[in-house]
Formats: C-alpha cells, structure tokens, sequence
C-alpha cells in the first residue's frame, strides 16, 4: 500500500506543532525530575549507597529484569507457604527492556531507566495535552510540573512502569476526548499490558466512546477503538490463567500469592486502625490525612466539572490504590496514574503571577527530591 506524502508529512508538522507547544511543559518536568536525581546523588554519596542500585535494581525493578532476562515461571516460595510469582507483573516494560538492551549492551535494569525517561517524558507531555485542552497552556505546564514533584515523583525515575502506564493512560484518555478511537484503543491495550489498573483506562475509553455514541456519532471507529481497549488486559490475564491452569482466576490466584486482592478498603482501615492504636499514632493521623487528601482532590475534579471519561479513569485509579488489601507502603505510589487529581491546583496556580507560582512549585520539588532520596535510602517503594 503506497504511503501518503502528504500526510506524512502533515502528521510531522502536527507533532512539531504540538511538541513546540509543550516544550515548557517537558522542560518543566525534566527540571524537577534532575532536580531529585541530583539530590539523591548527593544522599547516596553520603551514605554510602548507590543511586543507580536502588532506581534500578531494587524492588520491583528486579523482577521486571528477570523477566526480560528469563522470561515467565520463577517464583519465590515465602516460610508462610505463600508463593511470590513473577506472572504477577505485566510485560510491557519487560518487553521494552529487552528491546533497549539488545542493541545497546545495557543491563535489562539500566534498560529500564531509559525506558522510564522516555515514558515519563511521554506521560508529562501527555499531562500537558489533556490539562492544555480542559484549560489551557498554563495549567497544563504546572500539572507536568507538579506530577513530577509529588512526594513519590522519583519513582518517575526507577525502572517501575509508573511512567509507562501513565504516559500510555494519559494519551490514552486524550485521544479519547478528542475522538480518535483507533489511537485511544491502541493506547488503552498498551496500558493493559502496563498494569492491572490498565481497566480504569478501558473504563475511560468506554464511557467516552458511549457518549459519543448518545451524542449522536455513529462511527465504526468509535466501535473498534472500545474493542481494542481491553484486548491487552484480555490476552494477558487469559494467558496467565491458561498458563496457571485457573483459567479466568488465574490471575487472580496469582495476585493473592502476593497478598493483593480488593477488599473495599476494610484491610488498609485496620492497619490505619492499628497506627491509630499504637506509638504511632501520628503516622495514622498522616494517613488519614493523605487519604482525606486525596477524596477532596476528587471531589474538586468533580466540581471542575471534568468530563467523564476523566472522572471514570481517575476514580477507579484511586479506588483500586486505597481499596487493594496489598502492601500498605506501596499506595503513594499506586497513585501517581491519577494525575487528574492535579488538575484542580494546576488551574489554581495558573491564576497566580508566573513568579510566584514558580517559586512554589520550585520548593514542593525540593521537598519532593529530600524526600525521595530519604525514601530511597529507607524503606523504599516495594
């Protein structure tokens, strides 16, 4: 099939136009997260560890590397009896690792630290898309800006698929709201090889593409991208279950192997519970501080009056994050897909004087990068 010139290059002079455009946006973004890369260098240097050990071979990144190393079938049998399996993680990020590290040499972890520039490059530029085209340029510099300072932004950085997940989320639900289906479908299918929170992106596609469809828009690509969304999720989730022999379950037998499963919340109200009842009651006062934190977000998202497919996305996001009955530790980080809870003070801060809101998210960034390093060197995200 012979290629159109013309719109080639019509989608080339699109994509310059639009990077132009987001060009504050992706400076924005990278200056924070070198921001936080520099302070951890500096934390590590002190404390004798190493940054490039703990963004990329730690924690999940392991996993993730074994993968793109070994593919699919180890398992790590816990004294509990409890089975720790590596099909719990999903294999795009596995994938692009290896791809980076065939022609480049790289370890299947330093692979992964490029793949999360890129993505989090992608997903910053995907923030600003959405925020630019709900309300304007401004807000959708500040919401790049103030993605990448979140207290867990250096999570951004590590060989996770955070960056991935929303940068294909975020393009995803763009393309949704400005009817390309076939592009939302693809997106949407990619989100669903990322994670399993990939159906609050199908969710989004969903709803757009039904609304469209009342408004009066009948179009057999509206129609395909809602059946691309979910065949991500779809195969992977049924090739596990094949692979398990739990057939639809599958996945979800895996999953409480990890001791993840929905349990509207009632687990992580009890660890609250304990904290509360404990020395350390001010960690659950924190809690319930954060979590109060994020429904007010929520419900500003409400009354910004974001159009649904947001609202849909970003609430399942948040609802899987708080209601998971998994590892307490991890759910700052379960969060950082929802960035449509940004949007509210992104819009604010645009009102501001471009000074001062500089100055302000300047410092949220410092105290972003501190704390990350400080996490990194401790506990860590698991």
């Amino acid at each position: 099939m012979p290629v159109d010139d013309a719109s080639v290059n019509d989608l080339g002079r699109r994509l310059l136009r639009g990077l132009r455009r987001a060009a504050p946006a992706l400076a924005a973004f990278a200056a924070v997260r070198l921001l936080g890369l520099a302070v951890l260098a500096l934390w590590c240097a002190a404390a004798g560890s190493s940054p490039h050990t703990l963004l990329s071979a730690r924690w999940d990144s392991l996993w993730y590397a074994r993968i793109a190393a070994g593919g699919y079938g180890y398992e790590v049998v816990l004294p509990s009896g409890a089975v720790h399996s590596n099909l719990a993680f999903f294999p795009l990020l596995p994938w692009l690792e290896r791809l980076v590290a065939a022609p480049t040499g790289l370890s299947y972890g330093s692979a992964g630290l490029v793949v999360s520039v890129v993505a989090g490059l992608a997903a910053a530029w995907g923030i600003f898309a959405v925020a630019d085209l709900l309300h304007g340029r401004r807000a959708g510099v500040l919401a790049a800006a103030l993605w990448a300072a979140l207290p867990v932004g250096v999570v951004q950085s590590m060989a996770y698929s955070e960056s991935l997940f929303t940068a294909l989320a975020a393009w995803a639900v763009y393309c949704a709201l400005r009817g390309r289906w076939i592009a939302a479908g693809l997106l949407a299918a990619g989100a669903g090889l990322t994670r399993p929170v990939g159906a609050a992106v199908v969710a989004a596609v969903w709803v757009a593409a039904a609304l469209a469809w009342r408004r009066g828009e009948r179009s057999w690509r509206a129609a395909a991208g809602a059946l691309l969304a979910p065949m991500g999720a779809a195969a992977y989730v049924l090739w596990v279950g094949q692979r398990t022999g739990g057939g639809l379950l599958g996945y979800l037998d895996v999953q409480a192997g990890w001791g993840n499963g929905f349990d509207g919340g009632w687990a992580f109200a009890r660890f609250v519970g304990a904290r509360l009842a404990s020395s350390a009651f001010l960690a659950g006062i924190a809690l319930i501080a954060g979590v109060a934190g994020v429904l007010w977000l929520y419900r500003l998202c409400v009354r910004q009056r974001q159009p649904a497919a947001l609202l849909v996305y970003c609430g399942i996001v948040v609802a899987l994050a708080l209601c998971a009955s998994g590892y307490f530790g991890s759910k700052p980080r379960l969060l950082l897909p929802a960035f449509p809870l940004l949007l509210p003070p992104a819009v604010g801060l645009a009102r501001w004087r471009p000074g001062r809101a500089a100055v302000l998210v300047g410092a949220v960034a410092l105290a972003s990068a501190v704390y990350g390093a400080f996490w990194l060197n401790g506990s860590g995200p698991p």
